[in-house]
């Protein structure tokens, strides 16, 4: 066996549900007997051409059918430079509105995941027009991010639901925190904005001591909260955590193209020890 197909068999088989639809559905199913709640993304990123934008969004048309067909208990995930955003903003944004429109119809949640600091103006903007037309829809903020306390404050007022993340890039000091200090200090505070301003959220993190945080601040606050987590990383915490009763979520990444879903993986230094014990845990 090469060394590539060790490492892909390793990887895919504790952080990614496998290549096909079905191996996510499967995947969700296991989750689903834990009594938690799967978010499907399909692999892929950064797609300047034609037939890779239109291979993502009749996958994600084929992942929506087949939630509803086998009634899994599971949202869609998705990048907005997958489905058209390095071509033009319209294809973005046309291919955004036809998965939702789909979704609705079947009654699937769909996320629009964030990525480069580049790319925040666009998605907020195309996330923000659906949002007039279709509340069945969520977005991704990055605490690495500094506008992100300004964006935060506007999606509210428009009703957004919200997911939190730490964010795996990287930007400009002008634009991002450098420090994983300084990431989870704003994650912090940008967490109890929403505690104090939002019904219903998603808080996303491996961070224990954010979690606990977290139930605290709802024990105060009565809100209807999610604690989302990536699969592979903590499965028995957040089986643990379903178990209390809390409302838990897995973020299950299936597709061939794992290599750079799983570099970013590798490359959270705040999270290095924690990635690594995973990839080699019972």
């Amino acid at each position: 066996m090469r060394i590539g197909d060790a490492a892909e068999r390793i990887i895919a088989g504790r952080w990614i549900a496998g290549a096909s639809i079905m191996d996510a559905i499967e995947r969700s199913k296991r989750l689903n007997a834990s009594g938690i709640k799967a978010v499907i993304n399909y692999l892929g990123e950064e797609f300047d051409d034609e037939e890779d934008v239109t291979d993502a969004v009749n996958t994600y048309l084929m992942l929506i059918r087949e939630i509803s067909r086998t009634h899994i208990k599971a949202d869609i995930s998705m990048k907005a430079s997958q489905i058209g955003l390095r071509i033009s903003r319209s294809k973005f944004t046309d291919n955004f509105s036809k998965i939702v429109k789909f979704a609705d119809g079947k009654k699937v949640f769909v996320w629009l995941d964030m990525e480069n600091a580049n790319d925040v103006g666009a998605t907020i903007a195309a996330y923000s027009s659906q949002l007039r037309k279709n509340h069945n829809i969520g977005i991704c903020i990055q605490s690495y991010l500094k506008r992100s306390s300004s964006d935060i404050k506007r999606l509210l007022k428009i009703g957004a639901a919200i997911r939190l993340v730490k964010g795996a890039y990287s930007a400009d000091p002008s634009a991002a925190y450098q420090t994983r200090q300084d990431t989870t200090i704003n994650y912090i505070k940008l967490m109890k904005y929403l505690f104090l301003n939002s019904k219903s959220f998603v808080i996303a993190t491996h961070d224990a001591e954010i979690i606990s945080a977290a139930k605290k601040l709802n024990a105060d606050n009565k809100r209807r909260v999610w604690y989302a987590m990536l699969n592979g990383i903590r499965n028995s915490y957040a089986i643990k955590l379903a178990a209390r009763r809390e409302n838990v979520e897995i973020y299950v990444p299936f597709g061939r193209r794992w290599v750079s879903y799983s570099y970013r993986r590798l490359k959270e230094a705040s999270n290095l020890s924690l990635v690594l014990r995973s990839l080699f845990s019972g």
